[in-house]
């Protein structure tokens, strides 16, 4: 049994048009998330329009990759609205176009207020690690997201409360 059989979905609503991570964003990469309560993965494969020399995924896009399993995990495990404040990677190996990657991700310290630390990997399908992140995330309840015009209430219903329920 591969690991993905065992985790359960954390459920994404496709009224947004998130770049990474939106079932319906036809130009995105459309990453599914997946929990086992310890981290969050996800198995994205870069289209080959996203790639650069050699058929290697451009630098940004991995980023994209790494800042958006970090944003879910503080999502998924603070119950909380989390946005990038900073981030840092190494690329470790390269990243191909068309590969199936695993990417996972983890909180590893919350202030308990308003900052959050997560880390977060990349490997290829061969299991080889390509680029880990560590971030760091402004940490805003969604009232208060609402109130800086980041989330609607219909956000709050159809994206946020769904996970409130996990």
């Amino acid at each position: 049994m591969e690991l993905i059989d065992k985790l359960k979905e954390i459920p994404n609503s496709g009224t947004h048009q998130c770049f990474a991570c939106s079932p319906v964003n036809r130009s995105g990469l459309r990453m599914k998330l997946f929990t086992d309560n310890r981290y969050v993965y996800s198995w994205p494969s870069v289209p080959a329009h996203m790639g650069g020399w050699n058929r290697i995924v451009h630098g940004g896009i991995v980023c994209t990759i790494l800042d958006e399993i970090m944003g879910w995990a503080g999502l998924f495990f603070l119950k909380q609205v989390t946005l990038t404040r900073s981030m840092t990677v190494e690329f470790i190996s390269a990243v191909k176009v068309q590969e199936k990657l695993k990417a996972r991700a983890h909180v590893v310290e919350f202030d308990g207020r308003r900052t959050a630390k997560a880390e977060a990997e990349i490997f290829n399908e061969k299991g080889v690690r390509c680029a880990t992140a560590f971030g760091s995330f402004a940490v805003l309840s969604p009232q208060v997201a609402r109130r800086l015009g980041i989330m609607t209430d219909e956000d709050i219903k159809t994206f946020f409360e769904p996970l409130l329920k996990m």
